[in-house]
């Protein structure tokens, strides 16, 4: 059984590893390490962060949202990051954390969930298609990850719900 559950400090060990884990892949992010507890903390929204666990209570993914600007016009945008154990992949987990934050997010008001995926993630984009979210573009190599110029898949989820009229 699967529980989804707010992340605590007492997670951090298990969410910087798992992000690591993710690192290690190269085709998650154009960081090279994952961040302190503080860094990673300071940098996500406390609201909209969620772990999930086994029955035992292990920690096998992760998602968590920054806001994309401090403008009030944007208020209701956020850029996730959803990262899944090596071991508990392929098991519903990713898409039970998606669907926890689309839910929390949806509550708060949010209107549109972003992120940006590399192309060669394709089980990545097919999770967040299956989610809701939408390819919107492609920024061609925007940076450069151990020497190559990577590109990156820019999708977003539209709220059906949320930020609907206008402020």
């Amino acid at each position: 059984m699967l529980t989804i559950r707010p992340m605590t400090p007492a997670d951090a060990g298990a969410v910087l590893a798992i992000y690591q884990l993710g690192i290690d892949t190269g085709n998650a992010t154009f960081d090279t390490s994952a961040p302190t507890w503080q860094a990673f903390d300071t940098g996500r929204r406390p609201d909209h962060r969620l772990v999930a666990c086994d029955e035992g209570g292990r920690v096998l993914g992760w998602v968590a949202v920054s806001s994309v600007s401090a403008r009030p016009a944007y208020a209701g945008v956020v850029e996730h990051s959803v990262y899944v154990h090596p071991d508990a992949r392929g098991r519903g987990v990713g898409r039970a954390l998606l669907e926890a934050l689309i839910a929390s997010t949806e509550a708060a008001g949010i209107w549109t969930i972003q992120s940006g995926v590399f192309p060669e993630n394709t089980a990545s984009l097919a999770l967040h298609e299956r989610a809701g979210f939408r390819v919107v573009g492609v920024r061609q190599r925007p940076a450069c990850l151990h020497g190559v110029w990577r590109d990156v898949v820019a999708i977003e989820r539209r709220s059906a719900v949320a930020g609907t009229t206008p402020g």
